[in-house]
């Protein structure tokens, strides 16, 4: 029976599972926006909302600055400080979180991260989410770096050079060339026969009868 026992094992030790949910909580804050399993995205979600909310508790506190506090608001923003490095051990996210995401979410009471199911991990099939915190309000959300889907990426002005590209490209109109003129045959002069004329070729059988009459004579 696990009576008042939360959270899972994970398959690991005490300290081991504590210095990982410290260091992904650290992540989460600094780069706001990690990518993991479901399962740990579940149990660092728990331990990150918990953290923010003590420095979201701290109110217009946060907008103050330190040498304008007094002695009293000085300790509570120690205190507050010191109940987030219990979780994250990382100064430098728990600075970013009291100055920035703190000041962030003072009309949010919870709810400051979102969770998405993105495609399994390839190898082991681990169904993985996208875990990151949620921008303030009327903020733009900032897209996360990557390889852009053909249907974000803006539509380019067509130039004119690439305009005319996959069509077919109209043949220049030229105009037919005229048919040269044949030279005419000269005509030859009246009453005078044109010497290029052959008479027709003579028959074997006429031959013979020439040779035989030339004989006799």
């Amino acid at each position: 029976m696990r009576h008042k026992r939360a959270g899972l094992h994970l398959s690991r030790t005490a300290a081991h599972r504590k210095a990982l949910f410290s260091n992904m909580v650290a992540a989460l804050l600094t780069f706001e926006r990690i990518r993991t399993t479901v399962v740990k995205a579940k149990e660092i979600r728990r331990l990150a909302e918990r953290t923010i909310t003590w420095a979201r508790r701290l109110g217009p506190l946060l907008t103050k600055k330190p040498e304008k506090r007094s002695a009293e608001e000085k300790a509570r923003v120690v205190h507050a400080m010191r109940m987030a490095l219990r979780v994250v051990r990382d100064r430098d996210a728990v600075l970013k979180l009291f100055e920035e995401i703190g000041p962030r979410y003072l009309a949010r009471h919870g709810g400051y991260t979102r969770l998405m199911r993105i495609e399994a991990r390839p190898g082991d099939a681990a169904p993985m989410a996208l875990l990151e915190l949620i921008p303030a309000e009327g903020a733009a959300e900032t897209k996360p770096k990557g390889k852009e889907s053909p249907a974000e990426k803006p539509e380019k002005p067509a130039k004119a050079a690439d305009a005319g590209k996959g069509k077919a490209a109209p043949a220049p109109k030229t105009k037919p060339k005229a048919a040269k003129p044949k030279p005419k045959a000269a005509a030859a002069p009246k009453g005078k026969k044109t010497g290029g004329a052959r008479a027709p070729a003579k028959s074997a059988a006429t031959r013979k009868r020439s040779s035989r009459s030339r004989g006799g004579e």
